[in-house]
């Protein structure tokens, strides 16, 4: 395993990586996924001839989440996990718990928070990890104010940490605006 942070990645590793992730996720993934999973520190996790079998970045964004006990909302310097991904061939060796543990940890030492929006395969890793399934409506904020986005509920995950311990998951959870999903 290696932290990389973004600015350290050579333009032909970057294209490397991306072609990395285009294949682990069977061609559902894009430019704009690669952008999202830019601008943190990557977990890279390496094969023979330094080949990447594995993949996770944490970036900051802002979440903000209302409820019951955060009265008029509160934002989060969220930890964001993207591009979560093993090597097909590599998949069911504990690559993928050794990303997570490394994205636990970088969340846990740098954020307030953790949040990822998780595939099925995804979901049981993250939530063997401790991430919590985010059971309130979501929304993303827009120029136009704040829209629902229920087709992501279910999917989004969160991970406390003892400053957002007390933090209730039946609230609302609103993310900022990005080109492709937003979660």
């Amino acid at each position: 395993m290696r932290l990389r942070h973004s600015h350290e990645l050579s333009a032909a590793f970057r294209g490397q990586l991306f072609a990395f992730l285009a294949d682990a996720f069977d061609g559902d993934f894009g430019a704009d996924d690669f952008d999202h999973a830019l601008g943190g520190v990557h977990v890279i996790a390496f094969g023979t001839e330094d080949a990447v079998v594995g993949h996770a970045s944490v970036v900051q964004r802002q979440l903000i989440v209302q409820g019951e006990n955060v009265p008029g909302g509160r934002v989060l310097r969220t930890g964001y996990v993207e591009a979560v991904a093993v090597d097909a061939a590599y998949r069911r060796r504990g690559i993928g718990d050794a990303l997570m543990h490394q994205v636990d940890g970088i969340v846990a030492r740098a954020y307030d928070f953790g949040a990822l929006g998780a595939s099925d395969d995804g979901r049981r890793l993250c939530l063997r990890h401790g991430w919590e399934r985010w059971s309130g409506p979501l929304g993303v904020l827009t120029q136009s104010g704040v829209q629902s986005t229920p087709d992501d509920e279910g999917a989004v995950l969160v991970l406390r940490t003892p400053e957002t311990a007390e933090i209730d998951t039946d609230g609302r959870l609103i993310c900022e605006f990005h080109r492709g999903d937003v979660w």
